[in-house]
């Protein structure tokens, strides 16, 4: 069993936010209102209890000193009039690498606002994190936002947690060439640095560090050697990020984010990144992978003792259903979606109706999934590429899960699509299953060696052949505020016969085995 970190909590209850990423492109104003209100009816859609949310420091400091969080009010006045919590997304001195959503009083002061430089000595569109007036800056605008968020919340706790800043990095380069960054560069690394990867024994800064030589004391090169732009940077990066986090907190103790763009590259600094950020809880993949093996490889690595998985943007494939599964995943949220795309009580968009189908199956499990992580009872249900049937193992039973729009003797309550098969379900006991998900059918049959009569059970007409495992009930229902199961509705007769079969608008689908 692994125990669970849980980072996020409401009224004192473990919380898992899904849902998905909006309006990280433009500012909000008047006329924006209604598109923020289309997001959050998007999230209630789709089934999502949480939304990220951006706040752009151009923005809220238009005017160095002088404060505007009326956007801000507007986010909490609408989360909270629709049910769903919030996680803040701070674009100040980092978005996406850049200075785009710097204020104009520090875009047009390069002497002040000091700027990374290539190789050529030329200026870049990046603030630099040798500049201490940058810092300076970030941290007193962050630590007023924090204040407010506490003066304006910290009853209610609408707001779960703060990323600072957006995937800071640096593009097409290894590290900043200013005068101030060469100076860092071309001096001795801390001895933290040394202590820290010491003490850990392992790990790819540490593999870098033994390439090298393996040097108690140096510079970034002498000590690290090709990998030494990389890893400087970013404990540059890491310890300007702390120091704005640290600043927040100092006023409101909220929960405090990283998210990296290039999860698969970055691995290689990950270490540096935790070790230089005290005062951050969670360093977050951006996992925009759709292969799986490489999906799952990232989620292993970033799913450490020291950090849980949360995955702050992502495609949105069912890739996010083993990230829950196998990886004890504590928050998950979508990006690039068009789930704000809604008319009526409709979301129109192919693509996003699958990514909502996945939302609805976690939400659907929720009270389960909280409980069972970490325990090996849920598993991630994904069709197979051109395959019909998965297999799956549980205490005391076999499984086999199939996929496919064909349909057994029932009417359904979706019109059929075309989409790959996927949804969770979670063992609860030996004889108690729960299922939820899309385009799928799940057939149990008792392990041998069978010491029971052999007999019809949940799946008589399985083609995959006979066991045993006697039917006591098959359900639709769902969970009530108290996390209990609730039955809508009971299966029964050729409702059974082909499975304990799964729709997105069904919620959740109990089987209760016997095996006497």
């Amino acid at each position: 069993m692994t125990e669970v970190k849980r980072l996020f909590m409401v009224e004192g209850k473990p919380f898992l936010p899904v849902g998905a990423e909006f309006l990280c492109q433009s500012g909000y104003s008047a006329r924006d209102e209604a598109e923020v209100e289309e997001a959050f009816k998007a999230i209630t859609t789709a089934h999502g209890n949480a939304g990220e949310f951006p706040v752009f420091w151009d923005q809220v400091e238009p005017e160095e000193g002088k404060y505007d969080f009326s956007s801000v009010d507007t986010l909490i006045s609408l989360a909270r009039k629709n049910g769903v919590k919030i996680i803040l997304v701070w674009f100040a001195t980092w978005k996406n690498g850049t200075m785009d959503f710097a204020p104009a009083w520090v875009k047009t002061n390069p002497k002040r606002f000091k700027r990374e430089q290539a190789i050529n000595g030329k200026d870049i569109w990046v603030l630099s994190s040798h500049c201490k007036a940058t810092i300076d800056a970030d941290k007193k605008v962050f630590t007023a936002l924090c204040k407010h968020l506490k003066a304006k919340d910290n009853a209610e706790h609408t707001v779960l947690a703060l990323q600072v800043e957006n995937e800071p990095n640096i593009t097409e380069q290894d590290h900043d060439y200013s005068p101030d960054a060469m100076a860092v560069f071309n001096s001795t690394v801390p001895a933290e640095m040394v202590m820290k990867m010491k003490a850990k024994g392992k790990g790819e800064v540490w593999d870098e560090w033994q390439k090298a030589g393996a040097k108690e004391s140096g510079t970034w090169p002498e000590l690290f050697g090709q990998a030494a732009g990389a890893i400087s940077h970013t404990w540059g990066l890491a310890t300007c990020i702390d120091a704005v986090a640290k600043a927040g907190k100092s006023v409101y103790n909220l929960p405090m984010i990283i998210n990296i763009a290039g999860p698969a590259v970055d691995l290689k600094v990950l270490d540096v990144w935790k070790w230089f950020t005290p005062n951050v809880d969670m360093i977050g993949p951006d996992l925009y992978i759709r292969d799986q093996k490489e999906y799952n490889y990232v989620a292993a690595k970033y799913a450490r003792e020291d950090n849980p998985l949360f995955v702050p943007e992502s495609f949105g494939s069912s890739n996010m259903l083993y990230a829950i599964a196998d990886y004890n995943c504590i928050g998950h949220f979508f990006g690039y979606l068009h789930m704000n795309r809604v008319y009526g009580d409709t979301m129109v968009i192919s693509e996003s109706i699958f990514k909502i189908n996945l939302i609805k199956c976690v939400t659907a499990l929720m009270p389960l999934v909280i409980k069972y992580q970490g325990t090996g009872k849920i598993q991630a249900i994904i069709q197979p590429e051109k395959e019909e049937v998965q297999q799956l193992d549980f205490e005391g039973y076999t499984g086999i899960v199939e996929f496919g729009d064909w349909r057994p003797a029932y009417v359904p309550r979706n019109p059929p699509d075309n989409n790959r098969g996927a949804g969770l379900v979670i063992q609860v006991s030996r004889n108690e299953f729960y299922l939820a998900g899309n385009n799928c059918r799940l057939h149990v049959n008792a392990k041998p060696p069978y010491d029971k009569v052999q007999a019809p059970k949940v799946t008589a007409r399985w083609k995959y052949g006979i066991g045993v495992g006697y039917t006591i009930s098959i359900e639709e229902g769902h969970f009530d505020d108290n996390g209990a199961f609730v039955a809508d509705r009971r299966r029964n007769g050729d409702e059974t016969y082909h499975g304990a079969w799964v729709e997105p608008n069904i919620g959740v689908v109990r089987v209760i085995m016997c095996d006497v």
